[in-house]
């Protein structure tokens, strides 16, 4: 029986969106009885996480190795080639360099190809140019090295060629699902509050400020960020202060599923305003429940959420004001199309279009 392994240090809830995609990843995978399945998790927690069931045909291996560190391009390799593996999957950028056998990854985006300079970071200058340097260096190796290239969405597709147009024909698109627990939410609340959701982290390209400049002009209106702590939380709660909008917003960290639902149902509309992405998953689980979409106006969105969201210009704070106050009517209309729109994306097509690329690697 052939070996696959996957690296899942990056997988669950605390990792956003790439936790998410791998860890819907695996626990599709491991259904399959075709392969004996090697996982390499950071602890068991994250396992038992991740993979609450034990399945026979997988292995479970725990490496306490951070991403993005130095221990990653230097000890992993060894620690995968140990398994004996037929093909690795790599569900990030971030691929050992030196590690000698078949690999396949997945480019969630180029952010950091199109977002660069002292602006995007917390770090000193010269520790910031050095990691870039490093990003640069292994994301290059990644693409090259690999066997296939999974990619969440065509504009992905298309600023990878942009880059590094000898991808091209090893570059799979496999789009993205809503996980069954967002899907269950059918019934459309009477009440619901004057806030405004976002769900994500909080790095710069996500221009969480232009909400709080609309916030402003919406007195009304109160702001609920979800998501896990991180550097640039504390950089968010001065510019809060800056606007003057303390009594408006509210940094709830990471919410279970379950909890995000209920927040969700009662909720007025989920505000996404980035500047980059490269899917937007937030936005169609809030979509599955009933909950609808104001994003900003970016290739990327309009390609994933089509006539399901409503779109504003995410440097104009007035454009974004103008559509939530006319919103209302429009509301029961957002939430059809989002019904509509999430039917397209399916967790159980992604997995079997990478397995098929899977077989076709193995073969050769």
């Amino acid at each position: 029986m052939k070996r696959i392994g996957v690296d899942c240090r990056l997988a669950g809830q605390k990792h956003a969106g790439i936790g998410r995609y791998t860890q819907n990843l695996v626990q599709r995978l491991v259904e399959n009885p075709e392969f004996e399945w090697v996982l390499f998790f950071s602890d068991i927690e994250q396992a038992q996480e991740v993979l609450p069931k034990k399945y026979d045909n997988t292995t479970e291996v725990f490496i306490p190795i951070k991403h993005y560190s130095l221990k990653e391009q230097t000890r992993l390799p060894k620690i995968f080639s140990e398994q004996k593996l037929d093909l690795l999957h790599i569900p990030h950028f971030n691929v050992p360099i030196f590690y000698p056998g078949k690999i396949v990854v997945t480019i969630h985006d180029l952010l950091w190809h199109e977002q660069r300079g002292n602006h995007v970071t917390t770090l000193p200058a010269w520790k910031y140019w050095l990691k870039y340097w490093a990003y640069i260096h292994t994301v290059k190796t990644a693409v090259k090295k690999a066997k296939a290239i999974f990619v969440p969405s065509k504009t992905v597709v298309e600023t990878l060629g942009k880059y590094y147009p000898k991808t091209k024909n090893k570059t799979i698109l496999t789009y993205e699902g809503v996980a069954e627990i967002f899907l269950q939410q059918k019934k459309i609340k009477s009440k619901i509050k004057k806030q405004l959701i976002y769900t994500g982290s909080l790095y710069p390209h996500k221009n969480i400020e232009v909400v709080l400049k609309a916030l402003k002009n919406l007195p009304e209106f109160s702001l609920k960020l979800v998501g896990a702590r991180n550097i640039f939380q504390q950089e968010t709660m001065e510019l809060v202060k800056k606007h003057k909008v303390e009594k408006q917003v509210d940094f709830l960290g990471r919410l279970s599923d379950k909890k995000l639902i209920e927040l969700y149902s009662e909720s007025f509309a989920f505000v996404f305003p980035s500047f980059s992405e490269g899917f937007g998953l937030p936005g169609l689980e809030a979509m599955a429940t009933n909950l609808p979409v104001i994003a900003s106006e970016i290739p990327i969105f309009k390609e994933i959420y089509g006539d399901a969201a409503a779109y504003f210009n995410p440097k104009s704070s007035a454009e974004l004001v103008e559509i939530i106050n006319i919103l209302e009517p429009s509301r029961k209309d957002l939430i059809k199309n989002g019904q509509k729109i999430i039917e397209k994306y399916s967790w159980e097509t992604m997995v079997n279009t990478t397995i098929n690329e899977y077989k076709k690697i193995i073969q050769k």
